[in-house]
């Protein structure tokens, strides 16, 4: 037989078998999937590990056998390829959540090669059984192996975002991923946000993934590149390890340079060979010895100095020179649906949530037909037992078993599935227990069924089943940050990346903070229940809201008279309903409360800062005073014994100062009756107060009204006209009745008709009003309701927000922040509150 030649084009040969090659290498060996973020050799290693029962509450096994079980069933490609995989998976160095569990020696940062296969053993991690979870139901695609023998996951469950928090690394042909990896908490928050939140952006998620997080910790110099990572897919992120200068202990004379972290995929051994090789060549001056001190406790190493050498010198020497120093070069490039592509942050959740979408879905459908098919033989089950005496003679009736099967399907209208289950059923089960058993089975099958049925009807019951993992998995393997982020000079700034839109600062009382888009509370007429405002962790309250734009300095005042500096985007940006974070990570207080908190655009000699505290003490000094801040805060106000700071106010130098008490009193005076007093003054008497009354705060005349909140949710406008000026530490008039429906004052401010309000409970939630919804009347009146308050319920913070249709007019007395005047009627107070409107008797003054 004449053999039959194909001519074709060398050209085209090349370009098609190359093409197949390169196919072949970036989908089946070098590039992750973005759904479980693994190469097939990891996939399969973790799947046969799974098959073998080879789990984490299981004894470990040797390393051979399950490369051989790897390599033999589903991984054709050699055995070292397979354990120098499964070593990686191993090493904590090398990930962040490790997801072998290794007993042996597995290599070390100094880039030891781990023992032979034969020594070492291995099972599965605890998180790994997240990546493997529901398998066996039926959630994802199955293919034959290579030898079309056996059937391998083309892709696993993976309930664990672990593309994003182990990253992945691999050169494929003509393109290459280097992805980072991040912290799992951080992740699985961002994961939340995306799912509460359709609109959420890079930037956005910037304030909750805060970058990379590397198993080897170190420093990440700036956020340009993780801002360029996060938005594009690609970006350089600087890495420097974690360095000290001290005294050497011998010879106070001398200095010594301690590196305790040093940059991911550093070898510790090579980088301390380059050091010397540095120092040998006169590279680097000033350096008399190296000694590595590290252990299994941490990483030390120890760079001695000569008498002369400056250490700054030497350390940016070393920076520039060694690996004490890298880049991180980020191309977020994986596998969607087969195909390479490089993705942005935000594209990479969405790939996770839409996969976790589905295996929830395909897991509920596959329970759902598992309990249906229990539930029809329970049904029969509970037919037979009804009838037990007839279905039992029509059995014993029967010549053999397939007869009696279709006389009982006959007789008694069951299935084929259920008149076998009958037949198989032992006569135990007719007891009076084994049917009440039958019983509340089918009972529970069915709420089980009912449940599977509405999350499969309402795609939002998996998303929140989702975030609910998510939850779950931070909860359980949650950990801190390992690699800080610093500022870095000729880095772009923060304000850079951030959009100065206007955001909620909310304070609880426990001193959890957090930021929200003020877009996320829509306004509403007066008497509304509002909105869930925030989630707070048991037995804890929201205490203040302070809205402020994302470039704006916070100036946060303790209860003791100390002040702290904050940039407004440092604080969480979260949805609504997320708890915050505590303060005392973000800034230094050591155990004092939060008490008062203003923004501040600059720092500048002709604004002041007025402060009021509990006891009736005011004081004024210059803002200017206040702009040079230190890590543990400085002091804002000297107190007296058994006092504390309640209110701080930015002025202009020219304002008229109302102080409220907690029982209903006001005094309204010139802020230049205060004269202005250093920092650390104690200040002057500004109002006298009745036994039993504290100032509960302080307003300025910016705008012509007050308006008084009290803590049952009722409140009032009364124009300042009304209350004349004294002298402060007076008394004060009568500013609005506290007794009956009305309780203690919560908040007093200035405001206009151009202004809105924003309310917050002690439940948790938020009301956001305009204030030409509230009445202007009297002082000495009650007032109309704000906000429908339940049982036990509180108003405990009042925000006062410029609305976004101000009409713009001039506000009163001159001011020039901005503002309309006073509008000529309110609204109208609640049916059966006679005299709220009217035109009382005033108290006396004292």
């Amino acid at each position: 037989m004449a053999e039959s030649i194909i001519q074709r084009p060398l050209e085209t040969e090349l370009r098609t078998s190359y093409m197949d090659y390169a196919m072949s290498v970036i989908v089946g060996r070098a590039l992750p999937d973005v759904r479980d973020g693994l190469k097939p050799v990891h996939r399969r290693i973790l799947f046969a590990m799974h098959e073998l029962g080879n789990t984490h509450d299981k004894p470990y096994k040797k390393s051979a056998r399950v490369v051989g079980e790897v390599l033999g069933k589903y991984h054709p490609h050699g055995d070292s390829a397979i354990y120098d995989s499964l070593v990686r998976m191993a090493q904590s160095f090398s990930l962040s959540a490790p997801l072998v569990d290794g007993q042996g020696n597995f290599g070390s940062i100094d880039g030891d090669r781990a023992a032979a296969m034969r020594y070492t053993e291995v099972r599965l991690a605890r998180i790994a059984s997240e990546m493997l979870a529901d398998l066996d139901k039926k959630t994802v695609a199955f293919s034959p192996n290579f030898d079309a023998t056996l059937e391998e996951p083309t892709v696993l469950p993976s309930r664990l975002p672990n593309l994003l928090i182990n990253g992945s690394s691999g050169i494929a042909v003509g393109m290459a991923t280097n992805i980072p990896p991040h912290n799992l908490s951080e992740i699985c928050d961002a994961v939340c946000a995306v799912i509460e939140n359709k609109e959420l952006d890079a930037m956005g998620l910037l304030g909750i993934v805060q970058g990379p997080d590397f198993p080897t910790g170190a420093l990440i110099l700036g956020k340009a590149g993780i801002a360029d990572a996060y938005k594009t897919g690609r970006g350089s992120v600087r890495i420097r390890a974690r360095t000290e200068i001290i005294d050497d202990r011998k010879d106070k004379t001398r200095k010594k340079i301690i590196v305790s972290e040093i940059p991911y995929q550093v070898n510790k051994a090579e980088l301390i060979r380059k050091i010397a090789q540095l120092v040998k060549d006169k590279t680097i001056d000033g350096i008399t010895d190296i000694n590595d001190h590290s252990d299994r406790d941490g990483l030390h190493i120890e760079i001695a100095l000569r008498r002369d050498a400056n250490p700054e010198v030497v350390l940016n020497q070393l920076y520039s020179h060694s690996q004490l120093e890298t880049t991180f070069g980020v191309i977020n490039l994986a596998l969607v649906d087969g195909k390479p592509q490089v993705m942005p942050l935000r594209e990479m959740l969405d790939q996770f949530i839409l996969h976790r979408r589905s295996i929830i879905r395909k897991r509920c459908e596959f329970d759902l037909d598992q309990s249906s098919e229990r539930a029809h033989v329970l049904e029969g089950l509970k037919i037979a037992i009804a009838d037990i005496d007839n279905v039992i003679r029509t059995i014993k009736a029967a010549s053999n078993a397939q007869e009696a099967r279709g006389q009982l399907m006959a007789k008694f209208g069951l299935s084929e599935k259920q008149s076998a289950a009958i037949l198989e059923m032992k006569l135990s089960r007719l007891t009076a227990l084994e049917t009440s058993k039958i019983e509340n089975e089918y009972s529970q099958l069915q709420s089980f069924i009912e449940s599977l049925k509405k999350i499969l009807a309402d795609e939002n019951e998996i998303f929140k089943i989702i975030a609910d993992e998510m939850r779950e998995l931070k909860a359980k393997y949650g950990f801190e940050r390992r690699t800080e982020i610093i500022d870095y000079e000729g880095d772009i700034e923060d304000e850079d990346l951030i959009p100065n839109d206007p955001v909620a600062i909310i304070i609880t009382k426990s001193d959890y903070v957090k930021r929200v888009n003020l877009s996320e509370y829509r306004a509403q007429k007066r008497g509304g229940k509002g909105i869930i405002g925030t989630e707070t962790k048991e037995d804890d309250q929201i205490k203040d809201l302070l809205v402020a734009n994302n470039h704006d300095y916070l100036l946060f005042f303790t209860e003791k008279g100390n002040v702290h500096w904050l940039k407004a985007y440092k604080i969480p940006l979260i949805g609504r309903y997320a708890m915050g974070k505590p303060i005392v990570n973000l800034i230094d207080i050591d155990g004092e409360g939060i008490s008062a908190a203003i923004k501040v655009s600059a720092f500048t000699k002709d604004e002041f800062l007025v402060m009021a505290t509990r006891n009736g003490i005011v004081k004024r000094s210059s803002l200017d005073e206040y702009s040079r801040p230190r890590r543990g805060g400085i002091r804002a106000i000297t107190l007296r014994e058994n006092d504390s700071l309640i209110s701080v106010k930015k002025t202009d130098g020219k304002r008229q100062i109302i102080l409220g008490s907690k029982k209903g009193m006001g005094i309204k005076f010139d802020e230049n009756d205060i004269r202005e007093i250093g920092r650390t003054g104690m200040g002057v008497i500004g109002m006298r107060l009745d036994g039993g009354d504290y100032v509960i705060d302080m307003a300025l005349d910016v705008y012509p009204a007050l308006l008084s909140v009290t803590e049952n949710g009722y409140g009032k406008r009364t124009s300042l006209d009304e209350y004349r000026g004294q002298n402060r530490g007076g008394k004060g008039v009568i500013n609005i009745k506290t007794e009956g429906r009305n309780g203690n004052v919560v908040s007093i401010m200035t405001v206009s008709d151009r202004h809105e309000v924003m309310l917050l409970s002690s439940g948790g939630k938020a009301i956001r009003l305009p204030v030409a919804g509230v009445s202007v009347i009297g002082r000495n009146t009650q007032g109309v309701r704000l906000m429908k308050l339940e049982p036990g319920e509180k108003i405990i913070s009042v925000e006062r927000i410029e609305a976004e249709n101000g009409n713009g007019a001039e506000p009163a007395h001159g001011n020039t922040e901005g503002s309309d005047s006073l509008p000529a009627q309110g609204a109208v107070p609640e049916e059966g509150q006679g005299g709220e409107t009217g035109s009382p008797a005033e108290s006396s003054e004292s």
